[in-house]
């Protein structure tokens, strides 16, 4: 058996060129994403969000990523979560994609913004109506006594939505992470990665710059 500083593993699979990259990071990102999601990957929209209180406490954690474009990355959650609470007061917030079986990481940092009313309704009524009912019956990231709580709460709303359309709460919804810095990661052999980074600059254009592993 291995001691926990024994266990590693030696990145060979591909290569990052500043040859092959697109000019914009979103682009990029399509690349990669397209790459991703031939692979196969489980939960390939799987993401670490991280995000900190107005005073720099960090925390974490893992969302789904449910849509990007030349705007952000947007994600769904219920605005008096834990991270909704911190991204009212620090909207600065960052994201991390770790996909293994390509030995590629994206990292992103950026401003959020709430998700308009539009968009908010159409993923709503686009999801499961367990998961409907889900985001009625859970006060997340709230403490509770027991699960017990959340099972009477699905029933509850089951009842109540019985005979009518399921409508969002005013307390769930959107957010979109606009970034101002991207960074893509290739894993290399002797942990000489390959690292392109891309920071957005004052007259919107975007800084292309190789950084050391």
């Amino acid at each position: 058996m291995n001691s926990i500083a024994d266990i590693r593993k030696d990145y060979k699979l591909k290569t990052l060129s500043e040859l092959e990259i697109e000019a914009n990071p979103i682009a990029q990102f399509g690349k990669w994403w397209h790459d991703a999601i031939n692979s196969h990957i489980e939960e390939v929209n799987a993401m670490t969000l991280a995000t900190s209180t107005i005073y720099g406490k960090p925390s974490a954690r893992i969302v789904l990523l449910k849509g990007y474009d030349d705007r952000g990355f947007n994600f769904f959650t219920n605005y008096e979560s834990h991270k909704g609470e911190e991204l009212a007061v620090n909207p600065q917030a960052s994201l991390v994609f770790f996909w293994k079986e390509l030995e590629r990481q994206v990292r992103i940092e950026g401003i959020t913004e709430k998700l308009d009313t539009k968009e908010n309704d159409a993923y709503f009524l686009s999801r499961p109506v367990g998961s409907q009912i889900g985001a009625w019956a859970s006060p997340q990231s709230q403490v509770i006594k027991q699960r017990e709580e959340i099972e009477e709460n699905v029933k509850k709303y089951e009842l109540e939505f019985a005979t009518t359309n399921i409508i969002r709460p005013e307390y769930w919804g959107g957010y979109r992470v606009k970034p101002q810095l991207i960074e893509f990661w290739q894993g290399r052999p002797s942990r000489l990665h390959d690292r392109i980074q891309y920071s957005l600059e004052g007259n919107n254009q975007w800084k292309i710059e190789r950084l050391a592993p």
